[in-house]
């Protein structure tokens, strides 16, 4: 069932803290925050960029840390100080002109709840809090900040047969 909902997804919203970084937030003595991305969740966003599927960051905080990320990455949704992702879900689903069938959603938290329980592909990171994980249709094998965005990506892009293409300048061959 979930590789079914995947293959229907055309869009993926991420959480930051806790998926795409592993939830730490370390701040300098001058107040700067640091934040750990893992590459190999960057280059998994780039290749689903490849082959045109959306990628959206929504995240409670607001920081400097992930705008840069996001351009780093040619993320162009980036929506910080979010208290309400379902409406702000709703907003996004709307302006794409997406279905909620069309709308894959990663989180680690009971705030994350709500979303989860909507959207047609809900997926949470390994080390997501148990409410998380029991609303999840697909639970990645690897923590956030630590490939959970990757793999969670090369599970839709599976699904959907377009792997290869993906990764086609590398050689590769879908492996699935």
């Amino acid at each position: 069932m979930p590789r079914q909902r995947a293959a229907a997804v055309r869009c993926l919203i991420m959480d930051v803290d806790g998926v795409l970084t592993d939830g730490r937030i370390i701040f300098g003595s001058d107040g700067t925050e640091f934040k750990c991305f893992d590459v190999k969740d960057g280059h998994g966003i780039v290749l689903a960029h490849r082959v045109g599927l959306e990628t959206v960051l929504m995240t409670g905080r607001r920081s400097a840390v992930v705008e840069r990320r996001a351009e780093e990455l040619g993320i162009k949704r980036v929506y910080q100080k979010v208290w309400d992702k379902l409406a702000k879900f709703e907003q996004v689903a709307a302006e794409l002109g997406l279905a909620e069938e069309e709308v894959a959603f990663i989180g680690d938290d009971v705030v994350d709840v709500p979303l989860l329980r909507r959207v047609g592909l809900a997926i949470a990171v390994a080390d997501a809090h148990d409410a998380a994980k029991a609303a999840a249709h697909y639970v990645t094998h690897r923590p956030g900040g630590r490939g959970a965005v990757r793999e969670a990506l090369e599970f839709i892009l599976k699904a959907q047969g377009r792997w290869a293409e993906a990764v086609a300048r590398y050689g590769m061959e879908d492996d699935d």
